[in-house]
């Protein structure tokens, strides 16, 4: 018979062949406690622990996901922005523990606390299953959401049939929820610029829908993003409800990514579409800004 340990890595070998045995990327990290005051300065974070490409290299939207907010944070605060994309990005969303709506069922604790996160795992759920990325359109400045589980979307749109549909990456996609493009500075990180995805005015968009496009905008729930490159065609990004942090999410594009190379590869080359600040990853930056907790 096998013992406990072989048994274990058994599980595990057809694990990582069924679907990869995730685990958090080995890059390096500033100390932290759970206290807001024991937070590093990013600037510090950045010049002790600077990532190298072959740092980014390792990152991945799976393994992002099981970092904690502050890693998460440390690891945004280490990038720059980067080109604007163009065309279509994959998408994935996260709640990360110490951060954002999921730092609620640690506030509450207990039963209470316990039903919060239950209910962000049923969302976390529907929204993996409604949304599945961003188009962008460079040259105009704009973006689309790609959906694509109607389930969701009958409840609340009359003539959901209306919406066209385009296949993008070999699936039926609908495209709503626009958004303007433009470069701005961070609400985490202020010592430079992100690509700035916002739903403010919306509804001066060619193609906005009142339903559901409206829930994102300024009579709504004042959607705005934030994204910051990894690698070539691979983003990540940030939520705000006005001005609220609430989830973390991935943008990738395995086109540009088998057309532009790993990091390595891009090293001291890639292009800024927005300023990337005195304070760049290969410098010794001396203060940088945190946002509230």
């Amino acid at each position: 018979m096998m013992t406990a340990r072989q048994s274990l890595a058994v599980a595990c070998f057809v694990i990582v062949a069924l679907a990869g045995c995730t685990r958090k990327p080995n890059i390096p990290f500033a100390e932290y406690g759970d206290a807001y005051a024991s937070k590093p300065d990013f600037a510090d974070v950045e010049h002790r622990y600077p990532l190298t490409p072959e740092d980014l290299d390792k990152l991945t939207p799976s393994n992002l996901a099981k970092l904690t907010q502050e890693e998460l944070d440390q690891v945004y605060a280490r990038l720059t922005a980067g080109p604007v994309p163009d065309g279509p990005y994959e998408g994935s969303f996260f709640f990360a523990d110490g951060g954002g709506a999921k730092r609620l069922a640690e506030v509450f604790g207990g039963v209470e606390g316990l039903a919060v996160r239950y209910k962000l795992e049923k969302l976390e759920a529907i929204g993996q299953a409604l949304w599945k990325g961003k188009v962008f359109y460079r040259d105009e400045r704009l973006l689309r959401n790609m959906i694509r589980d109607r389930r969701y979307l009958e409840p609340i749109i009359d003539d959901l049939d209306s919406i066209p549909e385009v296949e993008i990456n070999g699936k039926n996609t609908r495209l709503l929820f626009p958004a303007r493009l433009y470069c701005g500075q961070s609400l985490l990180d202020g010592r430079r610029e992100s690509i700035v995805i916002d739903y403010a005015f919306s509804d001066e968009i060619d193609g906005y829908r009142e339903k559901p496009d409206f829930l994102a905008g300024r009579r709504g729930l004042k959607v705005r993003d934030e994204i910051r490159m990894i690698r070539p065609g691979f983003y990540l990004g940030r939520a705000y409800l006005g001005r609220v942090f609430l989830l973390n999410f991935t943008l990738h594009s395995q086109d540009i990514a088998d057309a532009e190379g790993n990091a390595g590869d891009q090293a001291g080359q890639t292009q800024q579409d927005c300023w990337p600040g005195t304070q760049r990853p290969d410098d010794r930056p001396l203060t940088a800004a945190r946002e509230p907790a």
